[in-house]
């Protein structure tokens, strides 16, 4: 891969740095051709999920339990387990989480500065290139913008503030303000809208690149956390049409290869791997037949869950060709969501297909039982079950929690030590449930707002 590589350090984590270099460095290409720039957005950095190796927001949700957790707490890892305000304060460190996202936003960016004028290709592969890359960069945001938002609220997201909008690559510019959560989101809604003509049909080749499936499964998941349940269903319906995906059959044979890219069941690829200790009370949960507790978890208890920290969340120590996990889209997400819309819209016909296509996949067929209700609480709880089993790792829990925290639908959060001490507490409606900016970031920028704790 040919690559102009910028002097960033916490320049990608928007510190406001004034250095920018505009030199061609030693042994580096400036992007010229529509090659070169189809070649950035194979960057395998791309696609390796939040806080690599970590999928970091993990460890802020209601599953997960560190028995062994010093105190203090020092690793980033254990900080973010904790809630605490910052994860580091050095200012050489890239900020996690922000630094992360705004290092990608500015890669995405290079490609929208220059990929009109690249020599080479067709009009149709730039334009497709281009489309690719507004995806990417709505993906990013949508992560910030439920990051270091407020949970999204119709009546206040005009005025609650979210994170800044760079659409520049050029580091030397100011920092821009706080844009406001609906700002953001209609930054995305707007990205998406615009990349979806020009999008390729099918990414079956390469999962960790864009697809109109990909774009409308974002969509999806976009007005899911904005609480917009008939948009969320719309979206993920056409996300299912529009992809080559399928659900993968845990009764069935399993991938040869554990390469994401091609997985079967995956819309838009992000991979991370996890070493996540579960709950006691989330693994017992699962029914005891459940084919995902024993590929995707390993036990030194026998999966009797009567020891802290003895059930892991390990796919590679179980099935290494499952041993990536997908926090990015998939057809399994778009499932729950048009399963969790219809059952808040009374559609319990469609709530329940949707959930028991997803368990015929999951049980034996000697195990298998169809959730059967006609009752709309008890369909709802059903789903909620299910999203959480099928999803419990993908780092979409902590996002599921905020909005349901909105909903008055979170208790009290614990975390314990070894001898089962509280530590620390997440209660409903805490000001937690929205991350603080990063020092280093507030350290360059400090008039920017700070949010609350």
């Amino acid at each position: 891969m040919r690559r102009y590589y910028y002097s960033i350090l916490v320049c990608l984590a928007l510190t406001g740095c004034d250095q920018y270099l505009d030199i061609t460095p030693k042994g580096s290409t400036l992007l010229t051709t529509t090659t070169d720039y189809d070649q950035w957005l194979n960057d395998p950095d791309l696609a390796t999920a939040v806080s690599s190796p970590y999928c970091g927001l993990n460890f802020m949700g209601d599953n997960i339990d560190i028995p062994s957790i010093p105190n203090p707490a020092t690793s980033t890892s254990h900080l973010i387990y904790l809630w605490a305000e910052q994860y580091s304060l050095a200012l050489n460190v890239s900020p996690e989480f922000w630094g992360f996202h705004y290092a990608n936003i500015n890669q995405f960016n290079t490609v929208l500065a220059g990929i009109d004028q690249a020599t080479g290709g067709t009009n149709s592969q730039r334009r497709s290139l281009k489309a690719e890359t507004l995806l990417g960069r709505a993906y990013e945001y949508f992560y910030l913008v439920n990051e270091y938002g407020t949970e999204y609220d119709s009546g206040t997201a005009h005025t609650d503030l979210a994170v800044p909008y760079v659409t520049s690559n050029d580091v030397s510019q100011q920092v821009p303000g706080r844009s406001t959560i609906a700002d953001i989101y209609q930054h995305i809604i707007d990205d998406l809208t615009t990349a979806l003509p020009d999008l390729p049909a099918d990414n079956s080749a390469n999962r960790f690149r864009g697809s109109k499936a990909a774009a409308y499964s974002v969509l999806a998941r976009l007005y899911f956390y904005a609480r917009n349940y008939p948009d969320a269903q719309k979206n993920a319906a056409l996300a299912l049409e529009n992809t080559r995906a399928v659900m993968m059959d845990f009764n069935g044979t399993l991938p040869a290869s554990a390469l994401l890219s091609i997985q079967q069941d995956v819309i838009y690829g992000r991979q991370a791997v996890g070493y996540i200790p579960a709950t006691l009370e989330f693994m017992r949960t699962y029914e005891s037949n459940d084919l995902r507790v024993k590929l995707l978890y390993f036990s030194t208890d026998g999966y009797t869950y009567i020891t802290r920290g003895a059930t892991n969340y390990v796919p590679a120590f179980v099935t290494p060709s499952l041993q990536y996990t997908n926090i990015g889209t998939s057809v399994q997400e778009m499932k729950l969501i048009i399963a969790e819309c219809a059952a808040r819209s009374n559609d319990l016909t469609t709530a329940l297909q949707q959930v028991n296509d997803i368990r015929k996949n999951r049980f034996t067929p000697a195990n298998y039982q169809a959730v059967e209700s006609n009752d709309q609480p008890t369909v709802l709880e059903a789903v909620l079950r299910e999203r959480r089993h099928e999803l419990p790792f993908a780092g979409l829990r902590w996002f599921d929690m905020r909005r349901l925290d909105k909903e008055n639908k979170m208790e009290t959060v614990y975390r314990y030590d070894a001898q089962g001490n509280v530590i620390a507490e997440l209660p409903p409606h805490s000001p937690h449930y929205t991350l603080q900016i990063p020092a280093q970031v507030l350290s360059f920028n400090p008039d920017m707002p700070q949010n609350p704790y």
